[in-house]
């Protein structure tokens, strides 16, 4: 908007009458995009990890308060010790459910199934006891010890009051939690990488090792620290045994390394796909710079509508290239850099060709043409809508 003010009123042309750049006049305003880099880096690698971190304790926090929140809709719940509790339709807002059933262990030899429609939970005034509160259903009391014993009761109106201590909310400890990559800096990334790469390492020799000692074993017919047993001394079938045994054996354990390869490989992809991302995003503060000025002086306007839809443009390209490269590195399917960097390299690669070509003078890029158009195409949808004039007939000669 800044440039497209600057060109509108041929502020661009006295500027470079007077012998200056467009890089030159980009100046201040890469250097202040320098500030938001960093500042939006620092955010990323010190500020962005802990608030995540502590929105995830807090959450959990939040669930052990409101136990709503940690009952999922048709999964069983067995966070409170003695009882299993199913609900269909979960409501955490009014704490209503929907086809509750509870499982009670807690009487010695005795196990309680309820039933029921629906069913309301909350704390009582004290949050030391949770109270269900159930509607419409059934009470099948099971003696463990003999089957025999079997009860089923019928209810409109049920409560059970179950030992809800440990839901009062309390701040849990954050070094208990495990962190997220998400909710780590670079340099403990950095340090899990280091760590994986070593784990592969290992993982390389130890399978070359059973390779090299498993055709050790096909030419001689023994292992380190094995004496060789000649041939006639056993029979072809004890042979074909014992070489389809360390068959078995050799690929099972080959197979547990390249697993463990692999799985390690994953890491590295996975973490390195978060390294990348902490600078690939603050990155796109000084790649639009590039892309934003020339536009600017190519529009020759500065409202806010055609600066709104050309950044929306660029934006979307952008977050469908971060999106589509993050995928495809974390899969393994392209390096992690290239994932990351792709919409930084693509929008500024475009930039950089049309700083080039404006700061020449060579690029055109037909507004007056759209703008033509879209005036002939609007300006004939209204003249439709309100009615075309009265075409006028020439008078009739004699």
């Amino acid at each position: 908007m800044g440039f497209g003010n600057l060109s509108s009123s041929n502020e661009i042309t006295i500027i470079k009458s007077s012998g200056g750049s467009l890089l030159r006049m980009m100046r201040p305003v890469f250097f202040s995009a320098l500030m938001v880099f960093a500042g939006l880096f620092w955010f990323n690698d010190y500020v962005l990890p802990d608030a995540n971190h502590r929105s995830k304790i807090l959450l959990s926090d939040i669930q052990r308060k409101k136990p709503t929140f940690a009952i999922q809709k048709g999964q069983f719940s067995s966070q409170i010790e003695g009882y299993s509790i199913l609900s269909r339709q979960v409501d955490s807002i009014s704490g209503t459910l929907k086809g509750v059933t509870i499982y009670d262990y807690t009487k010695v030899n005795r196990m309680n199934v309820v039933s029921a429609d629906s069913g309301i939970v909350a704390f009582s005034s004290d949050f030391s006891r949770l109270v269900f509160t159930l509607y419409n259903g059934e009470i099948h009391q099971i003696n463990q010890l003999d089957y025999g014993d079997y009860r089923k009761v019928r209810f409109t109106r049920h409560q059970i009051v179950m030992n809800a201590s440990g839901f009062a909310f309390s701040q849990s400890d954050e070094n208990v939690f495990s962190r997220g990559d998400r909710e780590m800096r670079i340099s403990d990334m950095q340090q899990i990488v280091d760590d994986s790469r070593s784990s592969v390492v290992r993982a390389d020799s130890s399978l070359k090792a059973k390779l090299q000692q498993h055709f050790g074993y096909v030419m001689t017919g023994k292992t380190p620290g094995e004496n060789t047993i000649p041939q006639a001394a056993i029979g072809e079938a004890e042979t074909a045994q014992r070489v389809g045994n360390r068959i078995a054996f050799i690929r099972a354990t080959a197979e547990a390394d390249v697993f463990q390869r692999e799985d390690q490989k994953s890491t590295i992809n996975k973490y390195l796909v978060e390294i990348h991302k902490k600078y690939a995003i603050p990155a796109a503060c000084l790649v639009f710079i590039f892309v934003g000025c020339p536009l600017g002086i190519i529009t020759r306007r500065g409202n806010f509508g055609i600066s709104a839809a050309i950044s929306l443009g660029f934006y979307i390209l952008y977050w469908v290239c971060l999106i589509g490269g993050e995928k495809l590195a974390d899969r393994g399917l392209i390096a992690p850099w290239l994932g990351m960097w792709l919409a930084n390299l693509i929008i500024g690669f475009i930039g950089i060709v049309l700083t080039i070509r404006v700061s020449n003078e060579s690029f055109s890029f037909g507004v007056t043409r759209f703008r033509t158009l879209l005036g002939r195409i609007f300006g004939r949808s209204q003249r439709d809508t309100l009615g075309s004039p009265p075409e006028e007939t020439a008078p009739e000669t004699l």
